[in-house]
């Protein structure tokens, strides 16, 4: 297959993907099948016909409205099946027809669907977060980012963390402070990137959840969806993990190295 071939490939099949994403976002919260029954109106309770489910080009061509109840349709479905599209091609365009290229696609629509329901319902579903976990192990014999031993580590060491810090937290404020999802969603993030990158994913999640939510949570008392914010520290950390570690190395290596005072020494 040729690059040009590969790359569309990725994004037709990421668009497709992506419509059963919004799936999944609409009905994992309420405990409800993704296969059955077919997917329907929610205003009018219509049967969408395939013609009309086609990613992007339907919700294009009805003018945004159902056909039968004449409903606006929400943007988010094709504004995710458009991420999702770029998603699979960018990773096709940037990593070639590669283990890792199939990695990285696979886990940012995870990252996604956890992005969304968490911002949206405080919860984030078992199949995703499980589900991705299992995929991150399995995706991990193939070369990639992380070796089968890392992935195991990864994902110990993520979920592991983030259970001692909802420990301490409930020590400390006298109810839940993690939901059991978000230690779920780390054992995730950590079989597709190492334990580097969860470490990374904690840091970056509790920083932008700090400086992006925090503002507004202590405004309104509404808490702080960190998922969304792990899901974010997570593309960041496999975007740009490797550069931010070399930095990181790059820069205490440099540091000069305190000294003792004369009248001390």
């Amino acid at each position: 297959m040729t690059g040009a071939a590969a790359l569309g490939a990725a994004v037709v099949l990421g668009a497709a993907l992506g419509s059963f994403l919004n799936v999944c976002i609409t009905r994992m919260p309420a405990g409800d099948s993704v296969v059955r029954p077919r997917s329907r109106c929610p205003a009018c309770g219509a049967t969408i016909r395939w013609r009309d489910n086609l990613p992007v080009l339907s919700w294009l061509f009805l003018r945004r409205r159902c056909r039968d109840c004449g409903v606006r349709i929400s943007w988010r479905y094709p504004a995710i099946e458009v991420a999702t599209a770029l998603i699979w091609g960018g990773m096709a365009w940037a990593y070639g027809v590669s283990p890792t290229a199939l990695a990285g696609a696979v886990l940012f629509t995870l990252l996604i669907g956890i992005a969304v329901i968490d911002a949206r319902h405080y919860i984030i579903p078992d199949e995703l977060s499980l589900g991705g976990c299992a995929a991150g192990l399995a995706l991990s014999a193939l070369p990639g980012p992380a070796s089968p031993p890392a992935a195991l580590v990864g994902a110990l060491l993520g979920f592991g963390l983030m259970y001692i810090v909802g420990w301490l937290g409930e020590r400390a404020f006298r109810k839940p402070a993690l939901g059991g999802g978000d230690m779920k969603m780390m054992a995730m993030v950590g079989a597709f990137l190492g334990p580097g990158g969860a470490l990374l994913t904690i840091f970056l999640g509790a920083l932008a959840g700090s400086l992006i939510y925090g503002p507004v949570s202590l405004r309104t008392g509404k808490p702080v969806p960190f998922g969304t914010f792990l899901a974010l520290g997570a593309a960041l950390a496999f975007l740009f993990g490797d550069a931010l570690f070399d930095w990181y190395l790059r820069s205490a290596a440099s540091a000069p190295a305190a000294t003792l005072p004369p009248d001390l020494a």
